[in-house]
């Protein structure tokens, strides 16, 4: 049955269905709607906006019904800026109380026809299911406010940057909140108006607290190399995969700088390195999953409508970024019962915050997240009181 929940605010309870609106609990037998709510945590259903790769209503509206959901549209921005005039606070309103009925049943029942139409018309994605999961995932950590203390980094706010980051934070809300459909490969962004951690200044780290008492990051050692290596079915070095580079590939002619700059130029362009031909197999990996248009990664992702500029470089940044949330999404359930948390996500990395007495899991949560289908990479493991001030940890080696 195809529904739409009236709120996407979990304690918010209401749907609408078969024409009719329902201030209850979705019924087991709705199993088809536009996208998650927190209220559907524990159900399985199809979402149409997994269907249609991210797109927006608008953008996945047919022909047929575009004028009238453009009018539908229209009037939600009018309602929507009267609450802002107003002064309404959203997030502790459900929205049903303070719109109009009669404009519930129009919006809601224009929401089902697009749903229906994607559902219909739209093959169902490999990995919907993983998505799913993904979401979920996202949705918990932006639950969790930041803990933002600017006093260690009042030193660097004096300049046109520091300001410039100290009016941001007036403007935004201090939570992590990711857009898993931000980019073609599936990396993360974050939504406008939201905290910028994917492209947070190492200047302004030092704001983030823990929650908790620490924040520990485990960060992938050489990720996309080493997913490079996976995919190739090539067994991974045990040791930082830089310095095996200098050694075997530049006979220690580089620094580990210089050794990382050239691996990933040559890794991303159509220039020759025979050393590094041996033993990274590009050729292979590109021919393995890009069959000349659309791209099928190990996750069950399909990128379309890509050339031979973008194939390798799409099929390894894509496989990394969902093997990244793969690991994230295990610890975050491995933490549920404890004070512990995936407090974020930064690119090829997670911190957790940390609680002091849960810390004897350090070596259990970077097993875990060092473990990959692409076998064993090497784990970088950091500690510390604030974002800024991370010092690595030498764990068993890492």
């Amino acid at each position: 049955m195809h529904f739409q929940t009236l709120d996407n605010k979990g304690e918010c309870l209401g749907y609408y269905a078969n024409n009719e609106l329902h201030y209850e609990e979705v019924p087991r037998t709705a199993d088809k709607t536009w996208y998650y709510s927190p209220a559907l945590k524990d159900r399985y259903i199809e979402y149409a906006r997994i269907y249609a790769g991210g797109a927006t209503l608008t953008e996945a509206c047919p022909d047929e019904f575009k004028s009238v959901w453009a009018s539908v549209t229209k009037r939600l921005q009018a309602f929507l800026k009267s609450f802002k005039t107003a002064q309404v606070n959203l997030n502790e309103t459900c929205i049903y109380n303070i719109i109009p009925e009669f404009f519930l049943y129009e919006l809601c029942d224009a929401k089902n026809k697009i749903t229906q139409h994607v559902l219909e018309n739209y093959p169902r994605p490999e990995n919907h299911d993983f998505l799913v999961e993904v979401i979920k995932m996202l949705e918990d950590i932006k639950k969790q406010p930041l803990n933002i203390d600017i006093d260690p980094i009042m030193t660097k706010l004096v300049s046109v940057k520091g300001k410039n980051f100290i009016k941001k934070l007036q403007e935004i809300k201090w939570v992590c909140d990711y857009n898993p459909f931000g980019t073609v490969t599936g990396r993360l962004t974050t939504h406008p108006k939201t905290f910028p951690i994917l492209t947070l200044h190492r200047d302004f780290r030092g704001c983030l607290h823990p929650q908790n008492d620490w924040f520990l990051e485990l960060d992938y050692n050489a990720a996309e190399v080493r997913t490079l290596l996976g995919l190739s079915e090539t067994p991974q070095p045990e040791g930082d995969i830089h310095e095996w580079n200098i050694e075997n590939i530049y006979d220690g002619k580089v620094d580990r700088r210089e050794a990382k700059r050239k691996i990933f130029e040559w890794l991303y362009s159509h220039r020759e390195n025979k050393k590094a031909e041996a033993f990274y197999d590009k050729n292979l990996v590109k021919e393995k999953y890009w069959d000349g248009k659309n791209i099928y990664t190990e996750f069950g992702r399909t990128i379309k409508g890509v050339d031979d500029h973008h194939a390798l470089s799409y099929t390894v940044q894509s496989t990394t970024s969902d093997l990244v949330m793969t690991k994230a999404m295990e610890i975050h359930n491995k933490l549920k019962e404890l004070e512990s948390n995936v407090a974020f996500m930064l690119h090829d990395s997670i911190v957790i915050d940390l609680k002091h007495e849960e810390r004897q899991m350090i070596p259990e949560l970077m097993k875990m997240f060092g473990a990959t289908p692409f076998g064993e990479y090497k784990v970088n493991v950091a500690l510390g009181k604030n974002f800024g001030d991370m010092k690595d940890l030498n764990i068993n080696g890492a």
